[in-house]
This record gives C-alpha cells, sequence and structure tokens, in this order.
C-alpha cells in the first residue's frame, strides 16, 4: 500500500516540520519521504485544495456498548465512527454487560479491534461489576492492556474506594478517570438546575453536586500523590477548583466535551431528549467559563463522551429517556464551528497530542521513518450533519441538521487507510 498526500498542510505541534507545506508519501504504513514534489507512480494519490495533516487524533471517554448491547453499538461500529471523526485512537468505557472489570474482558476488547484500522484501548473498572463497592483486578488488567481505570458512568461514589484506588494504581503510574458528580444530590434531576429548570418544571441537577466530587477527588489525590483525569468537567467553578490545585502540583488533569462547549441549558425549552445528558448542558454563563479555560490552556483535552442510544431509549418522554448523545463524527466540526477564537495548532494540540501525554500512550511522530498515523482534514470547510455522515449504529445526536465547520477527510493508521 503506497500513499502520497500531495501539497498538505502538516500541523503537528513541536515537530521540526509543523506549518509547513509538503508532500507527503507512506509506503507500506511507514513514512517513507516528505518534501516537495515527490513523484511515486505506484502510489495512491491523495489532494485537495485546503487538506491539512496531523498526528493520528485520540479520544479518552467513549462507550462502544459492547459487550451486551451491540444494538446501540459494537466494537467495530464504534471505530467505524472513530475513524469518520478523524481518531485513530480511542480510549473506551467499562460500562458494558458484563463490565470490563477482569483481564478476559480486557483481552477480548483489544482482540476483536486488532483489524479495525483504529486503535481501540480499554479503559479497566475501578470497582467489581462497577458496582462501587470493592476494588477489581487492576494490576492484571494493566497486564492485559488497560490504559487508565475509571467506572466510567458511574462515578465513584466512595471517598474509601477513590483513596484506595488512588494508591493502587500508584504503583504502575496509571491514571483514575472520574466523571464527577454527586448521586445523593444530583440522582432526580433531569436537567442544570437553574432558570430553565425552573420554568420547565424539571428537577433540576445543581452544579454543586460535580464541585464537591471535584473538591474531595483533588484532596484524596493530593494526599496520596496519583493521578487523577476528570472528564465532562461542565461548571465555571469546576475549572477555578482544578486550576488552582494544578498551581499547587497536585496531578490533575481534566476534559470537557464538544457539546459542553457549545449547548447551553436553554436548549431544553424544546424537551429534545437528544439535548439529555450528564453531565447536564449548562448556563450560558458555564459555557462561555469553558470556552475561555480551552484559550487559557486550563483544559487539557477533549473528549467526545461518545454515548449511543437506540430509537427506543431516546424518543419517549423526557423524564424517561436515557442519557447521552454520540460525538465521535461530529466533533471537530463542533470545536471548530464554536471555537473559532481557538487557533487550529491548539486544538490540533488537544486533539492529538495531549491525550497521549495525560495516559502515557507512545506519541505519534509525523517524520519519516515512522509508522504513519495521520488525520487528514479541512479545518474550513463547512458542511451539514446529516445521518448519512454517522458510522454509529444510533443516531442520537443534537448536532444533526447543525452547520458546522472543519471537515475530517480519512485517517492512515500503518497499512489501514481509511480516506
Amino acid at each position: 500500500m503506497h500513499i502520497l498526500l500531495k501539497n498538505v498542510q502538516i500541523i503537528a505541534p513541536g515537530a521540526p516540520n509543523h506549518g509547513q507545506q509538503q508532500d507527503i508519501l507512506i509506503e507500506n504504513g511507514v513514512i517513507s519521504q516528505i518534501g516537495n514534489n515527490i513523484s511515486a507512480p505506484n502510489a495512491r494519490i491523495v489532494e485537495g485544495k485546503n487538506l491539512n495533516v496531523s498526528p493520528g487524533w485520540t479520544d479518552v471517554f467513549a462507550h462502544f456498548s459492547d459487550p451486551g448491547q451491540e444494538y446501540k453499538e459494537d466494537l467495530q461500529s464504534g471505530a467505524a465512527a472513530a475513524a469518520k471523526g478523524g481518531y485513530t485512537t480511542v480510549l473506551i468505557v467499562p460500562n458494558t454487560q458484563p463490565a470490563l472489570h477482569t483481564k478476559p474482558q480486557i483481552e477480548y476488547v483489544i482482540s476483536r479491534t486488532r483489524h479495525t484500522g483504529v486503535q481501540v484501548l480499554p479503559i479497566g473498572a475501578v470497582t467489581k461489576n462497577i458496582e462501587g463497592t470493592s476494588l477489581a483486578e487492576m494490576y492484571e488488567m494493566r497486564e492485559a492492556g488497560a490504559v487508565a481505570f475509571s467506572d466510567g458512568l458511574k462515578p465513584i461514589q466512595s471517598p474509601g474506594i477513590m483513596l484506595k484506588a488512588l494508591q493502587y494504581v500508584k504503583a504502575v503510574d496509571g491514571t483514575i478517570i472520574q466523571l464527577p458528580d454527586d448521586l445523593s444530590i444530583s440522582a432526580h434531576g433531569l436537567m442544570h438546575e437553574g432558570v430553565y429548570s425552573t420554568q420547565l418544571g424539571m428537577p433540576g441537577k445543581p452544579a454543586i453536586a460535580e464541585e464537591l466530587i471535584i473538591q474531595r477527588d483533588l484532596e484524596l489525590a493530593a494526599y496520596t500523590q496519583s493521578k487523577i483525569h476528570f472528564t465532562g468537567v461542565s461548571t465555571a467553578k469546576s475549572i477555578q477548583l482544578i486550576a488552582a490545585a494544578k498551581e499547587k502540583g497536585v496531578k490533575v488533569t481534566c476534559s470537557v466535551t464538544p457539546y459542553h462547549l457549545s449547548l447551553t441549558d436553554s436548549q431544553l425549552e424544546t424537551y429534545d431528549s437528544n439535548f439529555k445528558v450528564n453531565p447536564p448542558l449548562r448556563s450560558r454563563d458555564d459555557v462561555k467559563a469553558l470556552q475561555q479555560a480551552v484559550k487559557d490552556g486550563l483544559i487539557d483535552c477533549f473528549a467526545t463522551h461518545h454515548l449511543p442510544q437506540d430509537w427506543d431509549a431516546k424518543v419517549l418522554e423526557f423524564e424517561y429517556a436515557k442519557n447521552g448523545m454520540i460525538g465521535l463524527e461530529s466533533a471537530f466540526g463542533v470545536l471548530r464551528q464554536y471555537l473559532p477564537e481557538v487557533p487550529l495548532e491548539k486544538l490540533i494540540d488537544m486533539l492529538a497530542i495531549q491525550p497521549r501525554k495525560i495516559f502515557n500512550l507512545p506519541a505519534h511522530s509525523l517524520a519519516v521513518g515512522a509508522v504513519a498515523n495521520l488525520t487528514i482534514f479541512d479545518p474550513e470547510e463547512e458542511w451539514t450533519l446529516t445521518p448519512a455522515h454517522l458510522a454509529s449504529r444510533s443516531k442520537n445526536s443534537a448536532y444533526l441538521g447543525a452547520r458546522l465547520k472543519g471537515a475530517v477527510k480519512g485517517i492512515i493508521n500503518g497499512t489501514n487507510a481509511q480516506l
């Protein structure tokens, strides 16, 4: 397999050829030449008006529903959705049936996704059956290929369990991922607690439910000197707490979803269940604070929180609809559309470079001799998201019909190219 990328803009923060417009020749999955006017008669030519190329993107929190709920998503369709969105690596949550809480389950994911063209990396459960009561065999899962640990969509409620988990993973230089939500406060909430929840007569999920867990876990991370990553951070105060902890030397990182950067609780006036997510869509002030935090470098990376739901789980009364929306295919378009003041270089750093640093994954090099792991995109192309753009088995996206900016043209991962 030979591929020649013609006259592409290289966006590779920290690399010598960053910002240059050149040709890239890939032979048998390896970058063999980078330069001008490369000739390769036997190669497949990829060219376009405004093609950019960067190291492959990594998503740090997605749900592929496999095993157990393959009718919503399976490992193959999830990988296809990732490729469609420009991702060459995806970390998937353990909230499957059975949960990813033992060595065989981790091995199942890795073996079933070996030939998808996207590296699917399992996040091992912190607790057995993600029940929050006793620690799972994290060391065995780490040996089998788990890259981080989390109870995923079920936040760890017990401070004692979190303390033990942070102590446990320190020995293997691991990271705990926490979706911050105190369920004793927010369990019955359907949306952000605020003006709109009052107007709509819906029970609210107060911001303090998120902020209390962040405060607690930051104290535990400081005490253990272990690494914690908060994902789905959604309030202005949450960002302030994390930024203050970073200044004190706490080993904390955080990610935010594209939908928390672009949508507000006002969208729920339509009672459209595609806007029902957890953490919930917050106020306009929170969204502005998150956008500013991206500009200021306070947020480390993005996480799609890709959460497929079938038609029956979404098309019913709002109260009974399941949380979540898919996000892999639309993430880049949403980020470019709603963060116009953030330089492209910074977005690529947060998509491609920082996630791999946070979870100790090998960096993707855009250099001669390196295995090709690339995302190809047009950062300026405007397009409308339609069901035809979706490779996921589920279609629960709040952005269907929305005008987005920045189109993914394909990925190359070794000898597998999806262009």
